[in-house]
Parts: structure tokens; C-alpha cells; sequence
């Protein structure tokens, strides 16, 4: 194996390259047999570059059929090549063209990076280090040259011909070829580049700017799926609008272009002017996709729309600041679902998907900074700290200078780096500089990895109504950083009083308190809260104000209490997720919760579900029971998941017993009778209405029948998928039945066939791995296709833990296996799957050990990828 240091690239070892890239000239022949790549590049030495210094490209599988420079050819002394690149030895100490001329086969290129071939259409992705495999190139994204871009392709196979940029010219080439001529002026890195060319359906439509300028918008995709790309259409239009007025972005180019793609790493890419899409996130129609896919559509095209200010205009100096472009993005895109849909409901699935996905990874062998300071594979940190975590981070700097001035320093970041490539210490200076605010403490969330525990302790006194609550904070150590400073924790927070009302205070000593804010940055502070008539029940981190666990002194008949008062949604929602996780965590290791708490508990929730101040959305939130993962982490440590599966379906059955028939006939009140609409009236009351048949199929005996009745009756997917998912996820009688169905009716649509394949991927029985593997060894099945891959493998892994981790073993030598073998054409899929493994330390000792003795197997057996062989080892070091 590898040695730690080997591969390994370090922050601090950063240093510009001798030479600049001025301009890019490229020309593109593409036919069945193979593309041609020219390219032109105009190049000038750096003032600081010594004369003499050799110019090093990267390449990455490339074959150089000829070199020369202004025109002039190199003799082979001038120049080596090898895996890496090209050198030219001597380059002329001056401004100078150069010019490389590559030949490619993309329908064999099956890692899916640069430029292949999916389903007939030639297309690219080149984050973060894919444009080297299509020219020998600077390929790091402080390079930054406008780009002009000829391709030719016979007409008749690829009638539609994109790049980047604005079409200036197009034509016929002769021998049935035609070209067209693409010109982006704006200066952008190579892993912006994008080309697609193919026969593809389009639909077509237009935006104007706040300026009166009309931008033409167009969706490329596969004839005769036109009609399912309209939502996608509409999600951008509103996305344009929405920028324009929550930061003042306005679009820059004549065009905008998107093209969907069913074979992609990745859900999309913001390539300029042109991003390419995984299908699975431009497709919708309600016979095929659940309301789920509808939102996820909506939140792609706008996060990757907002990329174009946020991302390419504005860019990374090096691909440590990957957070700087996405975590960014991420809150901007959070931020306008929730403007778009329910923000308390779009801030509990945040909180929701980084909890169950994040936190794991910080708190496990694969933690890192949101900035890391070393990588050895740059593709396996696109993580969900650099993106979940970073959009926490953007979300606390708002929180502490609020909404003016957090508009302040964006107005003041895209005014001075806009057509930078920069780093997050010039976008931190930039709100200092705005708002006068020190933020050098602050920057620790970018530079630590580890999730925070924040412990709260309060006390009363009702003779001096006098109120004292204490906050600490400590951070356990992770990789490569055992010691771990304070960080700035705001801490968004009110006072309940008895009657359920807010309670005020006229002074406070101890701390900074600035209206409903608490900003802990210290070991830990002590608060003192005069005036305070009653003893109140504080109600901490509103809002889910800073990315950390919160331990309360507070007793479920608290918790309760909030879930029932709290003017702060998220933390209604929260308190009844945090009795019964505690309630399941404790019957997981033995402590049988009492009958009076489970009373406790249903009572609250069917006190939620009768509130009609609350919408239904809100509500499908609050019944929805705590996943497995969560309940895990609860527990800490020694972890058995089969024993917490038993605990969560065991309180389920507890809760809703009693008052089944209730719910029941809740459920069938929730009946939409209007034609579909993915709006979110219509989304939350099917996502209330599928919730309680969840609660009703997990938790009596009833459920089963309702689940296989509304499968059959379903007139959209929403309800058809939910029905199935849950009786596959509790695998009633019919579950087998329903599944054989759903593929016969939908398994000749991939992305419906994904469902198919995620349900069949969570069921609990024991013998589901034994139709895994059925599934993976069909001749029919799309072994190279990552969405397939994922749906079956990363579902299994991330949500299915009793059987990923069963204590024989079988489920990680199941995935290990398949990981082998998927690593020998994609090798990012591979390591996205091997992910999974990070629960390790989580679990007893039988199951750790089996899980290390298996990945041990796969590096020990199998010549890997530095991806694959990247992850595991990280894993294994923990």
C-alpha cells in the first residue's frame, strides 16, 4: 500500500504557477471513430518566473499527436510527456502560443470525467480535475482565461452542438459535418469548461432581466422527454427573479443552457452558460416523480444557477476553498426554498440531512474542516461538511451581523472579487470590512473540523426572580487535530413562562446578549436574567441557530411542554424528536421506556396533529419518527442497529396503538381529490397524509392493508412510491407483490426503476441481500450507470444499518465486493459507496471488527484507485 505521505497535497504548500493562461482557442472534431482535440493557448510568464523554467501541463490519459509553439513545431527534445502531462523544457520567456493537438475515445471513457459519451450524446464534466483528460492544460482553478470553442460533428448524429458562453457563428463543414463556434468572455478555470453535442429534444423560453435585458433559456434533453422538463424551466425563470432580488445578481450572458444527461458523477454542474444535469434532476411528471423529486428539481437548478455569481465569477483559488463556492451556494439555495415553500419545514430537512449525514462524518474517521489543509483524492472531499457544514457556517455569519449586514459584505464580496479566484479569508475580510465586526475567532468553523457539544444548565431563583443559565462548550478531537479551541456559537433563544407565553427579563449580566441572541465564544458562560416573575422553560438554539448538540438539563415534561408552546417551529419539532430518540435509545441498550412517558409522547403528537394554527407540512415533520442513524448517535457507542431497529418500530407500535383508528381516519380525510399539484399546499398534505400511514403500517395492524390499497389507488407517484417504500421498509405480507409490480409497471423508465431499487434496498428482512445481489448480477442491469449503483448500494449502506451491519458480516463483504469491481470503471462511485463504513466506531465490537476485517480485504486483495483506496485507509486509520 501507499505510504500516509504519498499522493498527499498540502494548503500550505500553495504557490502560483510560473506561468498564466491568457486566452484558450479549441477546436473539437468529433465523429463515431474519435475526437480530435486543437488547442490554442496564449501564454505568458508570470513577473516573478525565472527565464529558463519549464512550462507543466496536466494531462491525464492523453496521447499528443503534435506540439508546436507560435506555429512552429518541437523537436522531441523540447518537450517530455508522461501519466501526468506535458513539460515543455524551455518555453520562450515572452508572451507565446501554444499548440497541442489530442485524439480521445469517449465511449470508453466509463470514469464519467472529461469528455465521454452517454447515450449517444458526447458530453463533459471536468470538476475538479477532468479538463486534463481532454487537452493538456494548467487544470487548477486560480487559472482563470476566457475560452473560445469550435466544434464540428457530422449533422445527422449531433444536430445540436453547445459550449460555454454565446454562440457566434455556426454553419456547414462539408462531408455532412456542420459546426458552431461558442465564445465565453468571461475568464473562467478549465473545470468551468463544458461541451455537449448530440441529438437531443429541446424547450425553449425566455427571461428579462431587471435591467430590460432578454436572456433566451433552453433545456436539451432526450426526444420525447420535452414535456417533463417544464417544471425544470420554471424553477430556473424563478430562481433568476429570486436572485435578482434577495442578493442583486443579475444573469450576464445572452443565453443560458442546460442539458440533461443519464449518466453523470454527480446530481449537476454549474459549467458557464451551459450546465449539464443528471437527469434525475430535470425529469418530472406526476405519474414518475414524488413531490420529493419536484423540490429536489426546484433546489438543483437553482443552486446551480446561483453558482454563476457564486462560484464562476467569483471562483476558488485552490480546491481547499471548495466550501467557499459551495457551502455559499448552499445556504443561497436553502434559502430560496424556503422562500419558495415552508421555511420552517425547509430548515428542519437542513437540520434533518445534516444531522443524519454530516454529523457522522465529523464525528468519525472521515472528519475534516470544512477548509481542509490536506487532501491525497480532491473528488472524495465534495463531502457533506463542504456542503452542508459550510452552508451552516454562512448561515451563523448572517445570524451574528444580521440581515443588513450580511447583505453589506455580499455587495462588498462580489464588488471586490468578482473575476477573482480567491480564498475564505478574502470572503471573511470582506464582512469585516462591511460591518466592522472581528471575525478571526469566527473563521475556526472553517479551519476545525468536529461538531461542538454545547451543554446547557439553568436555575431559579423566585425570591430575587432571578433566572441563571450556564452554556459550555467542547469539541472532541478528529483527525490530525487533538486539541480543539473555542469557537463563536450564536445562540438564538427565548424564555417560556407557565402560561406558554414569552417571558421577558429587564437586565442581563455575565455575557453578550444582543435581543434573542447569545453569543457563547468562550469555554463556557454564565447568564444573569433579572425580572423574570416565573421560572421559565428556555427554549436554546432557535432555529437551529449553530451546528451543534445541545445537552439540556431540561425533563421530557419540558420537552413537552415546548413541543406544545414554543413560537419557534424548529424547536417544537425538535423537542418531540428529542423524547422519542431518547425514548428509543434507552430501550436499545436495555432501559424499557415507561408506559407514562409513552403516553407523555402520543399525547403531544396527537396534540400537533389537532393544532389548525400549524400546516400540514409542519405537522409530517413533527410525527415522522427518528431515523436509526439518529437514534445511534444517541446512543454513542457499543451500538447494536439491529437492537435500535427493534426500539424505534417497538415505540411506534406503542405510540400509535391506542389510537389507531384515529389516525386512520385522519389519513382518509387527507385524501387530495384536485388534479396533482407539486405546489406546496398539495405536497404537505400528502406528506402528512403518508406520514401517518407510515405511523399506522409500522405501528398496528391495520397498516398494511391501507399501505397496499393506496398503492393500487395511487393516481401520482407521491402516493403510489410511498405506499411501496413503506411496506417495503416494514415488509409487510404484500411487500414482495407491490415490488414485483412497481418494476413491471415503471422498469423501463431509469429513474423510476431507481425507486424501485431503493425500496428494495431498505427492507429488513433477512434475505435481502441475497436479492441485492440478484439484482447487481442481472445481465440486463446497468453495472456503469452511477444513478443505478447509487439507488441500490448507497441506499443499502446509508439507510439500511441493520443489514449493512449485521453481525455475521455478510452485509459489508455484500458492499465491499460490489465495490471492488465498481472501482474498476468508476472509481467515485466506488468511494462514495465506502462511505457508509465511517459508522465503524459507532458500533460493538463484533460488528467493528467485521466491518475493518472486510474493507481490509478489498485494499489487500484488489489494486484499487487512489478514491477508493483514499477512503479507506482514512477509515481504517480511525
Amino acid at each position: 500500500m501507499r505510504t500516509e505521505t504519498e499522493h498527499t497535497i498540502f494548503l500550505k504548500d500553495y504557490a502560483p504557477t510560473p506561468y498564466s493562461v491568457v486566452a484558450v482557442d479549441m477546436d473539437f472534431k468529433i465523429t463515431e471513430a474519435g475526437t480530435r482535440v486543437r488547442t490554442q493557448m496564449t501564454i505568458e510568464p508570470r513577473p516573478e518566473t525565472e527565464p529558463g523554467t519549464p512550462l507543466v501541463l496536466d494531462g491525464d490519459g492523453l496521447t499528443l499527436q503534435s506540439i508546436a509553439i507560435d506555429g512552429a513545431p518541437l523537436m522531441m527534445v523540447a518537450y517530455t510527456t508522461d501519466d501526468d502531462g506535458l513539460t515543455v523544457v524551455e518555453p520562450p520567456f515572452r508572451r507565446f502560443v501554444l499548440e497541442t493537438e489530442v485524439n480521445l475515445t469517449p465511449e470508453t471513457n466509463t470514469k464519467l470525467m472529461g469528455l465521454y459519451r452517454s447515450s449517444g450524446t458526447w458530453c463533459t464534466q471536468c470538476e475538479p480535475e477532468g479538463f486534463r483528460r481532454i487537452t493538456y492544460y494548467l487544470d487548477r482553478p486560480d487559472i482563470l482565461a476566457p475560452f473560445k470553442v469550435r466544434i464540428t460533428a457530422p449533422r445527422d448524429i449531433a444536430p445540436v452542438l453547445l459550449s460555454n458562453g454565446n454562440l457566434i457563428d455556426k454553419g456547414e463543414a462539408g462531408d455532412g459535418m456542420h459546426f458552431a463556434l461558442w465564445e465565453d468572455p468571461f475568464p473562467k478555470p478549465a473545470y468551468l469548461f463544458a461541451l455537449v453535442a448530440g441529438d437531443l429534444g429541446s424547450i425553449t423560453d425566455t427571461f428579462t432581466t431587471s435591467s430590460g435585458r432578454k436572456v433566451d433559456l433552453a433545456i436539451y434533453c432526450t426526444h420525447g422527454k420535452e414535456a417533463e422538463c417544464l417544471y425544470a424551466m420554471d424553477s430556473l425563470k424563478r430562481s433568476m427573479a429570486w436572485d435578482e432580488k434577495r442578493f442583486g445578481r443579475e444573469y450576464d450572458l445572452d443565453v443560458f443552457n442546460i442539458v440533461a444527461v443519464s449518466d453523470f458523477n454527480f446530481g449537476a454542474m454549474e459549467n458557464k452558460g451551459l450546465n449539464i444535469f443528471n437527469d434525475k434532476l430535470v425529469f418530472a411528471l406526476p405519474e414518475t416523480a414524488s413531490d420529493a423529486n419536484y423540490a429536489n428539481i426546484e433546489r438543483v437548478i437553482a443552486h446551480e444557477y446561483f453558482h454563476n455569481w457564486t462560484g464562476n465569477r467569483i471562483t476558488c483559488r485552490d480546491w481547499f476553498q471548495l466550501c467557499l463556492k459551495e457551502g455559499l451556494t448552499v445556504y443561497r439555495d436553502q434559502e430560496f426554498s424556503s422562500d419558495e415553500r415552508s421555511r420552517p419545514v425547509q430548515r428542519i430537512h437542513d437540520v434533518e440531512n445534516l444531522r443524519i449525514t454530516q454529523f457522522p462524518e465529523d464525528g468519525g474517521p472521515l472528519a475534516h474542516p470544512p477548509r481542509p489543509d490536506r487532501y491525497r483524492e480532491i473528488n472524495n472531499f465534495y463531502t457533506t461538511t463542504v456542503y452542508q457544514k459550510g452552508s451552516e457556517v454562512v448561515r451563523m455569519l448572517a445570524t451574528l451581523l444580521g440581515e443588513a449586514g450580511f447583505r453589506k459584505g455580499m455587495d462588498l464580496y462580489f464588488e471586490r472579487h468578482d473575476g477573482e479566484a480567491t480564498t475564505i479569508e478574502a470572503f471573511l475580510k470582506v464582512f469585516e470590512d462591511a460591518t466592522g465586526t472581528d471575525l478571526s475567532q469566527f473563521s475556526r468553523w472553517y479551519l476545525n473540523a468536529g461538531t461542538p457539544a454545547v451543554t446547557a444548565s439553568d436555575s431559579y431563583d423566585a425570591a430575587s426572580q432571578t433566572y441563571t443559565l450556564t452554556l459550555t462548550q467542547k469539541t472532541a478531537p478528529t483527525p490530525n487535530q487533538p486539541d480543539k479551541p473555542p469557537f463563536v456559537i450564536p445562540v438564538k433563544f427565548g424564555l417560556i413562562g407557565p402560561n406558554g407565553s414569552p417571558m421577558g427579563w429587564t437586565a442581563v449580566a455575565g455575557g453578550t446578549v444582543k435581543d434573542d441572541l447569545i453569543v457563547l465564544d468562550g469555554d463556557s458562560v454564565t447568564l444573569t436574567f433579572t425580572g423574570v416573575a416565573n421560572r421559565p422553560v428556555p427554549s436554546l438554539l432557535r432555529g437551529f441557530s449553530a451546528p451543534v448538540k445541545l445537552s439540556t438539563n431540561l425533563t421530557q415534561q419540558d420537552l413537552l411542554f415546548l413541543a406544545r408552546h414554543d413560537s419557534d417551529p424548529f424547536n417544537r419539532w425538535d423537542a418531540l424528536q428529542t423524547v422519542a430518540t431518547q425514548l428509543m435509545a434507552a430501550a436499545a441498550t436495555g432501559s424499557q421506556p415507561a408506559s407514562a412517558d409513552v403516553d407523555a409522547l402520543r399525547q403531544a403528537i396527537m396534540d400537533t396533529l389537532g393544532d389548525p394554527a400549524l400546516d400540514h407540512a409542519f405537522k409530517a415533520q413533527v410525527i415522522a419518527m427518528p431515523d436509526e442513524t439518529v437514534i445511534a448517535r444517541q446512543i454513542g457507542r457499543d451500538v447494536d442497529p439491529s437492537a435500535v431497529a427493534e426500539a424505534r418500530h417497538a415505540l411506534i407500535r406503542a405510540i400509535v396503538g391506542p389510537v389507531a383508528e384515529r389516525v386512520e381516519a385522519l389519513h382518509a380525510e387527507l385524501q387530495v381529490i384536485e388534479p396533482y399539484s407539486p405546489g406546496a399546499a398539495q405536497a404537505g398534505r400528502r406528506s402528512l397524509r403518508n406520514g401517518l400511514l407510515s405511523l399506522l403500517t409500522a405501528g398496528s395492524d391495520r397498516g398494511a392493508a391501507l399501505a397496499e390499497a393506496q398503492y393500487h389507488a395511487a393516481s401520482n407517484m407521491t402516493d403510489r412510491y410511498a405506499a411501496l417504500a413503506i411496506s417495503a421498509h416494514n415488509w409487510t405480507k404484500a411487500a414482495p407483490a407491490l415490488l414485483g409490480d412497481f418494476r413491471t409497471r415503471f422498469g423501463g423508465d431509469p429513474l423510476v426503476f431507481d425507486k424501485w431499487l431503493v425500496a428494495s434496498s431498505q427492507a429488513p428482512d433477512d434475505a435481502v441481500i441475497e436479492r441485492l445481489r440478484a439484482i447487481l448480477a442481472a445481465p440486463d442491469f446497468p453495472r456503469t450507470n452511477p444513478n443505478r449503483l447509487r439507488a441500490l448500494l448507497g441506499s443499502f449502506v446509508m439507510s439500511n444499518p441493520a443489514q449493512f451491519a449485521r453481525a455475521d458480516g455478510l452485509g459489508f463483504r455484500f458492499v465491499t465486493e460490489a465495490a471492488a469491481e465498481i472501482d474498476k470503471v468508476n472509481p467515485q462511485v466506488a468511494a462514495r459507496v465506502l462511505t457508509g463504513f465511517r459508522i465503524l466506531p459507532l458500533l460493538e465490537a463484533g460488528r467493528r471488527e467485521a466491518g475493518r476485517a472486510a474493507l481490509e480485504a478489498l485494499r489487500n486483495q484488489h489494486t484499487l484507485s487512489r478514491n477508493t483506496g483514499d477512503i479507506i485507509d482514512r477509515i481504517l486509520a480511525g
